[in-house]
């Protein structure tokens, strides 16, 4: 007797397989995906849900009306932020401070990895890295007035400069000096913390390299940069492709803390901007288009750098 059973084609044939093993796999491993349940729910409701307010870029917004009750705009917001004055000036100034911040802020935790690593005392280890973990949890509104404190025209910085000849100064009243104030901060604040993903990384290469290495006459140097620096260049990588998608996303509390209208010329950011043009000037729409704009740029920065990644070393994201 022939089979009445249709026959099914390759790609349905590939989509039933697919089909049977993620329910095969959800049978097994059902606690593990309930455990998925807030993180997935966290992620809808606070990040992708909040998603729908960005309409509010293209239109006049009024908490009147409402943002489907209020008059669409088009672009007009845009081309209002991409002609003023402000453009050029906040542009520049979350460039460059992105730019130090991954310069000198995000190799520092892979070279106190590296540091630390080489250190054959363990106490002398775990004190190094408790006393750099601390800055990370101190609240930033403290950390902020510590920076005050020590940065006025009579803190402890000043003071000191003053046993060299310098003239005590208010070091946050000035343009220049507000950038290498927050990139040195930044990380004395985090470098500790960030090193953590480093030292496990670490932990993962296989010592017997490093003994063959140390057999064949290699220098401890020669082993950091045969070994130790290839073993973990995966995770330097995939730290970088994410710092690249937050490149423009220069911290605004931080920067609002410590900034004041004679330093906006070098400390005003997007981020910044975009806050006092929404919750100070009430300019919703217009600081909605702003932080939009500021999203889609990292968007493709991150979608450059992941595909730039893995063509070069194979190591990406996605």
């Amino acid at each position: 007797m022939e089979s009445t059973q249709p026959l099914l084609s390759k790609s349905q044939v590939k989509k039933k397989t697919r089909s049977n093993r993620f329910v095969h796999d959800f049978i097994m491993n059902k606690y593990l995906y309930l455990m998925m349940v807030p993180v997935i729910l966290y992620y809808i409701v606070f990040h992708y849900a909040p998603m729908y307010g960005a309409l509010i870029a293209f239109k006049d917004y009024s908490p009147m009306k409402g943002i489907m009750g209020s008059d669409w705009v088009g672009l007009k917001h845009f081309k209002d932020f991409f002609g003023s004055f402000y453009f050029w000036r906040i542009l520049k100034n979350t460039l460059v401070i992105s730019l130090y911040s991954l310069v000198f802020e995000f190799p520092a935790p892979i070279i106190l990895a590296l540091l630390i690593n080489e250190v054959r005392s363990k106490a002398f280890k775990r004190v190094a890295q408790t006393i750099t973990y601390m800055p990370y949890f101190i609240s930033l509104v403290v950390i902020c007035g510590i920076i005050t404190d020590f940065t006025n025209a009579d803190g402890v910085i000043n003071k000191l400069m003053m046993l060299f000849g310098y003239d005590g100064q208010a070091m946050l009243q000035k343009q220049e000096l507000f950038r290498p104030i927050y990139i040195l901060s930044e990380i004395w604040q985090r470098i500790g913390w960030e090193s953590i993903i480093y030292i496990a990384a670490l932990m993962g290469i296989d010592q017997e390299q490093y003994e063959a290495a140390h057999m064949d006459g290699a220098s401890r140097w020669k082993q950091i940069v045969n070994i130790t620096l290839p073993g973990i260049m995966p995770t330097i990588t995939i730290m970088l492709i994410l710092r690249m998608g937050n490149l423009l996303n220069v911290g605004f509390e931080k920067i609002i803390l410590l900034y004041n209208p004679v330093t906006y010329e070098t400390a005003d950011v997007i981020s910044s901007f975009v806050y006092r043009k929404g919750l100070l000037e009430f300019g919703w729409s217009y600081s909605s288009a702003v932080g939009l704009f500021n999203s889609v740029i990292n968007l493709i920065l991150l979608v450059t750098a992941n595909y730039i990644s893995r063509k070069v070393n194979e190591s990406s994201l996605w």
